[in-house]
C-alpha cells in the first residue's frame, strides 16, 4: 500500500506540475503575443515582429478606431479617462509612445468621422484630445479624411 501511496503522490505532483506549467506556458504566450502587436507606423515607438508589423499595425489601428467610436457615442466627456483607454490599448498592442505615434491620431480621425462627429464637436474633440498639438490634429484630420 504504501508503494500505491507514493506513486499516486508522484503522478498527483506531475500532473499538476503540467497542468500548472500549461496555464503559465498559456499565459506567456499570450502575453508574448500582446508585446509583439504594435503599430507600423513608428518603428522606434514599439516592440514588434518584422512579419507581424503590418497585421498587427492594423489591429491596432482598428482597436483605437472602435475605442473612439464608442467613447464618442458614450456620453462621458472625460478625455483623461479616454487616453487612459488608450494607453490600455497601446499597452496590448506593445505600442510604448501613443502619445507620439501617428498612427494613434489617424486611428482616432478614423473613429470620429465612423461615430459622425462634425462641426464644432468634431473641431472640439480634435483640440481636447491632441492638447491644441498642430501635428497631431493633422494626422486626426488626416485619418478622418481618409475615412
Amino acid at each position: 500500500m504504501y508503494t500505491y501511496q507514493k506513486y499516486f503522490s508522484f503522478f498527483t505532483a506531475v500532473c499538476l506540475a503540467l497542468f500548472l506549467n500549461g496555464c503559465s506556458f498559456s499565459h506567456s504566450s499570450k502575453s508574448i503575443s500582446k508585446s509583439l502587436k504594435g503599430s507600423s507606423g513608428s518603428v522606434s515607438s514599439i516592440v514588434s515582429s518584422p512579419s507581424n508589423s503590418s497585421k498587427t499595425g492594423e489591429e491596432y489601428q482598428q482597436d483605437i478606431e472602435d475605442y473612439t467610436q464608442t467613447y464618442v457615442k458614450s456620453t462621458t466627456t472625460d478625455y483623461a479617462s479616454f487616453q487612459k483607454g488608450l494607453t490600455d490599448i497601446a499597452d496590448s498592442h506593445g505600442v510604448v509612445d501613443w502619445e507620439s505615434d501617428s498612427t494613434t491620431f489617424i486611428a482616432i480621425g478614423k473613429g470620429l468621422k465612423r461615430a459622425n462627429v462634425e462641426g464644432v464637436s468634431y473641431e472640439t474633440y480634435k483640440k481636447n484630445l491632441t492638447g491644441s498639438d498642430e501635428t497631431k490634429m493633422q494626422e486626426i484630420q488626416e485619418g478622418y479624411d481618409s475615412e
